[in-house]
């Protein structure tokens, strides 16, 4: 891990840390947050992209979680006042690497977070259909599914102060409003979600801990006004 980063807070506000930095998500989120008193931090697995998340708004830091030790994820965390997670393989490169960022990373960070003596927020961002996802094991979708829906059981069943996310599918319009939809549902696969509508409800989930705690809040592109949402 390049250790050259403190990620200690600042006084003025929040400091984030974003772990996917590199990400389409994680990108707008620093752009988002750019004008604001709160410090990004985005750990990427490759330093080519530091430049990417430089522009976007963010301070980058490399590091790959998935080959860190206990004491180097304790480190990494220490002294943020939130996690983001961000990471996905997506089911690209193969059942065993969607497991283990997927699932086994997301899992290391949530163990971080729960031995931190300042216990930051999390935040996860999975999708609308991971509880029921229905998916077929004999497709190659499945493992991505299967471990997003591990991943939330296990953040949902720790001692950490989490907020799931569970948009539907992305696009990469421009955000307008949301529905969240009520507990238990999940959207209409083709029903879009705008990627910037993601950053932007981290960015109102940060701002309301008090109606986001511990929910895991499936939302499509709609009518309501993120920050009322949530307030």
């Amino acid at each position: 891990m390049n250790s050259s980063i403190s990620t200690a807070s600042t006084s003025e506000g929040r400091t984030v840390l974003v772990i996917g930095g590199h990400g389409k998500v994680a990108l707008l989120l620093a752009a988002e947050m750019a004008d604001t008193d709160n410090r990004l931090i985005s750990v990427i697995r490759h330093a080519e992209q530091s430049d990417d998340v430089r522009r976007a708004g963010a301070e980058p830091l490399v590091a790959d979680v998935t080959t860190m030790s206990a004491a180097e994820l304790d480190r990494l965390i220490e002294g943020v006042d939130a996690v983001v997670w961000s990471a996905g393989n997506g089911g690209r490169a193969g059942a065993e690497q969607t497991y283990a960022i997927d699932r086994d990373g997301c899992q290391a960070v949530v163990d971080a977070i729960s031995r931190s003596s300042s216990r930051p927020r999390f935040i996860l961002v999975s999708w609308s259909g991971s509880p029921d996802h229905g998916v077929d094991p004999a497709v190659p979708f499945f493992a991505y599914a299967d471990a997003k829906a591990q991943a939330d059981r296990y953040t949902m069943a720790s001692s950490v102060d989490w907020t799931i996310l569970g948009p539907s599918s992305l696009s990469l319009e421009a955000a307008g409003g949301i529905t969240v939809l009520p507990d238990g549902h999940s959207a209409h696969p083709d029903t879009p979600t705008s990627r910037q509508a993601v950053a932007r409800v981290i960015v109102a989930v940060l701002a309301h801990p008090k109606t986001t705690s511990h929910r895991f809040i499936r939302f499509s592109d709609g009518s309501t006004p993120i920050p009322e949402a949530f307030a």
